[in-house]
């Protein structure tokens, strides 16, 4: 009897044990998916850094030619 009853926990262990790894690699899954979605959310934020970045870089010269633009018919005037 006492064979018997190690032998049916031995299974209902093991069915347990299954499930419960069955479970944890459905888990692994999606956190790598989830760990491939924020790699590519990081190399998007980098790239626009490096856009801003530019952009801050370049705004002096943009304003000074909208203001050199702005100020030309003016010179012709006088």
């Amino acid at each position: 009897m006492v064979t018997r009853h190690i032998l049916e926990q031995t299974r209902r262990n093991g069915d347990d044990l299954a499930a419960v790894k069955a479970r944890l690699q459905t888990m692994d899954q999606r956190f790598d998916r989830l760990e491939g979605k924020v790699g590519s959310m990081d190399r998007k934020i980098e790239a626009i850094e490096r856009k801003v970045d530019g952009l801050a870089k370049a705004l002096p010269d943009i304003v000074g030619d909208a203001v050199r633009d702005a100020n030309r018919p003016r010179r012709k005037k006088r």
